[in-house]
């Protein structure tokens, strides 16, 4: 696969301050799918710009540090939780790959004896994982973890409770939602949410498929309608969990 990596220094003004963003973007030349016109590409000037204007975006530095792309095509959880754990900064164990340094990785992530007991790697591999299955892996490394199903909240609750959290440190956002609803290719998935822009009423998906999709901003209503979808495997609808440090 072909890599194209150009860096850009953005420049955003707070409070009295002016702060340059050094952002180096990695774009897949003629790899990712195309977008439906619903959706933002986030590597794009108005994508860009909408990052800018946020203020529920608290949860993007720290994510966007450590941002992964899903091993395999049924490990979207798996990658998603690796970075919000990661991103949390909470105890780490070793990495195979990196020694001696310490980082979870979405192979360690099943090294904690605890997930076993919920589902295995191999499992994630042929099925992937459930909205409870996600809570509860989380839940294993002993973090504060509240799932919520789509059916079972309303657009304005859902509307306030993510962008709630986004305005705050220390605490992330997981969904999982059908890609159909959203027009983009077939199935559920799962990624973590990074932002949320009042003005356009949009979230920014930080999307683990990298090499299908790039991070797009998607309006509530929409996302909204893609978690209140029902997931086969759990004969539930999907949803979102927001996860707290210990």
């Amino acid at each position: 696969m072909r890599l194209h990596r150009r860096s850009k220094l953005i420049f955003c003004t707070l409070p009295g301050i002016i702060v340059a963003l050094g952002l180096t973007v990695e774009k897949l030349l003629g790899q990712t799918l195309p977008l439906a016109p619903n959706l933002i590409n986030f590597n794009s000037t108005e994508g860009e710009k909408l990052l800018l204007q946020s203020k529920a975006r608290q949860d993007y530095f720290p994510l966007s540090i450590h941002f992964l792309t899903q091993e395999n095509p049924a490990w979207c959880g798996v990658a998603s939780i690796v970075m919000v754990l990661n991103a949390l900064g909470i105890s780490a164990p070793e990495d195979p790959v990196h020694k001696p340094y310490h980082a979870f990785t979405q192979t360690n992530l099943f090294d904690n004896p605890k997930t076993s007991q919920i589902i295995t790697a191999e499992q994630v591999s042929r099925q992937g994982m459930t909205l409870q299955q996600l809570g509860q892996l989380l839940e294993s490394y002993s973090l504060k973890v509240k799932v919520y199903y789509g059916s079972e909240v309303s657009l304005e609750q859902f509307r306030q409770l993510v962008m709630k959290n986004l305005e705050q440190p220390n605490n992330y956002v997981i969904v999982n939602y059908l890609r159909s609803t959203l027009h983009q290719e077939r199935g559920g998935h799962i990624s973590p949410i990074a932002a949320y822009n009042k003005e356009t009423d949009r979230f920014l998906i930080l999307d683990v498929a990298r090499y299908k999709y790039p991070p797009v901003w998607v309006s509530a209503s929409e996302l909204w309608q893609a978690i209140r979808t029902l997931d086969q495997a759990s004969n539930k609808s999907r949803g979102f969990v927001l996860v707290n440090s210990p």
